[in-house]
């Protein structure tokens, strides 16, 4: 990229994230937006469509989107903030940055609690930079791995343009940095009170599912009624695990969930568009789950969790 195009690049994203419309900004973003700061990255402070604030450094994925978009994952965090209620506890696994969590954390106000839980030590720093940014006094953050035992995990990161990608999965090819955490189950991590006052469990672990969902399993009937799980499951990656969707899924069934399905594309260029429409609910699901797929496993009995 000349010269030239770098010192567009911040012209280019002030127009895809501020101007009307959305003429032209799919192809902005496809052909120099999200290339160009992931190969000249921006370090700054960027605000979100929630007027969170996060530093952010845009080689890796998620900051860039936050940076490019003011938001990652747009119907998760519409879903999550139609959801929560002041004095309600969040539980955040695999709380990367903190962005959910800081989102989180404005929502249920001074009387909840949000449980932040992140094993890579740099993220867990980031979160708490991003924490105190923010003044967010009700997060309770845990530099920690989850499983279904007390163990030692190791984890390990392919590229730096994907921080978010540290996974326990097996990775044959050249890894980029790799670190080992200790791991216990959600039923020892969570206090008495935090279980009793849960709302939203929020799940995304690259591949590790199966296991954290059974940690929780012990201390699921101890929770709210109303409690929803949100899980991010990878089948492919939870097979290279000798883990299995079906098995995840059938554990919330007969606990009385049904399973919703909620829209997500992490394709930068469809962001403009999605951001012009109204956020999608959770839809109820009964099909196979044959791909990665953001999964609501709640009680409420409807066509979708509006």
């Amino acid at each position: 990229m000349s010269s030239l195009a770098r010192s567009s690049l911040r012209p280019a994203r002030w127009y895809v994230r501020y101007a009307p419309g959305r003429l032209g900004k799919a192809s902005l973003v496809a052909q120099v937006l999200n290339a160009g700061l992931r190969d000249h990255p921006q370090r700054t402070v960027a605000r979100t469509l929630f007027r969170d604030r996060f530093e952010v450094d845009t080689v890796d994925l998620i900051q860039r989107f936050i940076y490019m978009f003011g938001v990652w994952e747009p119907h998760l965090s519409h879903w999550i903030r139609a959801r929560l209620q002041p004095g309600d506890v969040f539980v955040d696994v695999g709380a990367n940055i903190g962005y959910f969590s800081v989102l989180a954390s404005r929502l249920v106000g001074s009387t909840g609690r949000v449980v932040s839980i992140e094993a890579s030590p740099d993220f867990h720093q980031r979160l708490l930079d991003d924490a105190l940014l923010n003044k967010c006094e009700n997060i309770r953050a845990l530099n920690i791995a989850v499983s279904d035992k007390r163990e030692t995990l190791r984890f390990v990161l392919a590229s730096s343009q994907n921080r978010g990608a540290n996974s326990i999965v097996p990775y044959d090819g050249p890894v980029e940095s790799s670190f080992e955490s200790d791991a216990r189950p959600l039923s020892e991590i969570l206090r008495a009170e935090e279980v009793a006052r849960a709302r939203i469990v929020k799940i995304d672990v690259e591949g590790a599912e199966g296991s954290v969902v059974r940690g929780l399993l012990p201390a699921l009937d101890s929770m709210p009624a109303d409690v929803e799980i949100a899980v991010e499951v990878t089948p492919r990656r939870m097979a290279e695990l000798g883990e299995s969707v079906t098995e995840l899924v059938d554990s919330f069934k007969s606990r009385g969930f049904h399973i919703y399905r909620l829209a997500n594309d992490y394709d930068a260029s469809t962001y403009p568009a999605t951001l012009r429409r109204a956020p999608l609910a959770p839809v109820r699901w009964h099909g196979p789950i044959l791909e990665e797929s953001d999964l609501v496993f709640s009680r409420v009995d409807a066509a979708a969790l509006t």
